[in-house]
């Protein structure tokens, strides 16, 4: 289709105009939300607010090929899983919407990423195919065109030496990394950074002990000598990521949004500071499914930010921005 235009977004009232066409685009050519749709009752002429848009359930991206394009398949992202686990599967037909979605992410909550040099510390995600972090990880490192820009699986030391040396000369550095790897970082090495932007994408892998987001952050702040762990929230089913700057809230790029759903009725919106389960529209994801009902927990404040709190009893733990409560 003729793309909307999906990041010039500039108001509510433009989120919401563009989220009204792409859920009639997808009802009128993804089979399997338009049948989800049907099966609730749901008539696209009666859908005329982003609320009466019906939320697909997050399982459905382990079960079925969700696809509102007939264009060929360019990328599979799967999801981390246990041996013999269904893992989710997103298939993306235009990865240029998943690079614009977060290089213009990045430049909206961060600036120009030339400005960075760009240190990777994801083992968990190099040691398998599919992961749509590495996807962003490596498109981030080559768009720096910093030379010590790069990834690091298991060198530690090399780490160590170049971020110090880094920092010591003032270049501004976003170190991004699977939380066990941080803490492994920090628990062999201190630092006292000043001009490094520390980000946990989460998740222990089985690696570590789960923790609370606070705890976790207050160690990483100790161990780099920072004051502030900055966080990004996506999954393999989301083009699009929110960000969080070091104050525990997170915000989303102008084409993605978060509303709270009622835990014991899903069609039913909750008000400011209540907590309920998080549904996600991300309009990156025409080619796909824009409006997905994830199993994450979290409320929004007055500002419209929104704190993430963990996930349902029983929900399995993917590889996602969460801490288990």
């Amino acid at each position: 289709m003729d793309y909307p235009n999906i990041f010039s977004i500039a108001s509510e009232k433009e989120f919401r105009l563009v989220s009204l066409e792409v859920f009639r685009f997808q009802f009128s050519n993804n089979p399997i939300y338009r049948r989800f749709c049907e099966l609730l009752k749901k008539d696209p002429k009666q859908v005329d607010e982003i609320q009466k848009i019906p939320f697909l359930p997050i399982d459905f991206f382990k079960s079925e090929r969700l696809l509102s394009s007939k264009a060929p398949v360019e990328k599979i992202f799967s999801s981390s899983g246990t041996t013999g686990e269904n893992t989710s599967k997103h298939y993306v037909t235009d990865l240029s919407l998943y690079e614009q979605s977060f290089t213009k992410a990045f430049s909206h909550f961060y600036g120009n990423i030339q400005d960075y040099a760009v240190l990777a510390l994801l083992p968990s995600y190099l040691e398998r195919k599919g992961s749509s972090l590495i996807y962003m990880a490596d498109n981030l490192i080559r768009e720096s065109k910093h030379p010590k820009s790069g990834f690091y699986l298991n060198n530690l030391s090399d780490l160590k030496k170049t971020l110090i040396s880094l920092d010591n000369s003032g270049q501004k550095i976003l170190l991004i990394g699977v939380s066990f790897a941080l803490l492994d970082l920090v628990e062999a090495y201190k630092f006292n950074l000043q001009n490094t932007i520390i980000m946990e994408t989460g998740g222990m892998k089985g690696r570590r002990k789960e923790m609370i987001r606070t705890e976790l952050h207050e160690l990483l702040m100790k161990g780099f000598g920072v004051s502030h762990i900055h966080s990004e929230y996506g999954m393999t089913e989301l083009l699009s990521q929110a960000y969080s700057q070091g104050n525990g809230t997170f915000e989303c790029p102008p084409w993605m949004k978060m509303l709270i759903r009622d835990p014991e009725d899903a069609l039913t919106y909750l008000p400011k500071g209540k907590p309920g389960g998080i549904n996600v529209i991300d309009l990156a994801n025409i080619n796909s499914c824009s409006f997905i009902a994830t199993q994450d927990l979290g409320k929004t404040y007055e500002d419209g930010s929104i704190e993430i709190l963990g996930r349902f009893d029983n929900s399995d733990i993917r590889g996602c921005n969460l801490m288990v409560l």
